[in-house]
């Protein structure tokens, strides 16, 4: 049993949402994904860009966080082939060799990872023969390394493609399978 946000008993894992986007208002696909995980109890988010506008990091409260969490998700828009750049910045602030790799005890140990992705262009954009000659696995592939350095166990991410042009019944679908996957214990591996 754990405790979950709203002080109450579950068996479910406790999540923590770690959001990037700089542009959170113009994010459709974004906003729709968040309205329903928000409300969950077991699922703490966290808006990076609304914590830090500054980009000056509180390392010490976010390893805190995620000493407390089982699962741990970065939910960001691809941007320029990666993260957006409060992210890559958290994760080289936070995620330390003291606290997380080789130096100190790796704190992360057995915790699970996953990426929430949008991307605005279709998926056969991300291909070796697309406009990008890269597929969004290959493109992400950094963070399974970064994941794997720390100790997690790497859960495939969702990735939204088009996320711009998407139906507004295929982001509440989209939205509804995001939730269903926080509300229950993560059972899928794929750390090889």
């Amino acid at each position: 049993m754990t405790i979950a946000q709203g002080g109450k008993m579950s068996n479910l894992p406790t999540t923590l949402i770690l959001f990037a986007h700089p542009e959170p208002r113009s994010s459709v696909a974004n906003r729709a994904l968040l309205r329903i995980a928000k409300t969950l109890d077991n699922v703490t988010f966290r808006d990076l860009y609304a914590h830090y506008p500054d980009f000056f990091i509180n390392v010490q409260r976010e390893q805190q966080l995620l000493r407390t969490h089982d699962v741990i998700v970065f939910q960001f828009p691809i941007h320029t082939y990666s993260c957006p750049a409060l992210m890559k910045e958290w994760i080289d602030r936070v995620l330390n060799l003291q606290f997380a790799g080789s130096i100190g005890a790796n704190e992360l140990s057995g915790k699970r990872f996953r990426l929430v992705v949008t991307a605005g262009a279709a998926e056969n954009s991300y291909r070796s023969d697309g406009l990008v000659g890269f597929s969004l696995h290959e493109i992400l592939l950094p963070f399974r390394i970064m994941a794997k350095a720390c100790g997690m166990e790497w859960v495939e991410p969702m990735i939204v493609y088009r996320a711009r042009r998407q139906e507004e019944s295929e982001l509440q679908q989209l939205a509804l399978q995001y939730a269903e996957w926080l509300s229950q214990p993560v059972t899928e591996r794929s750390d090889a």
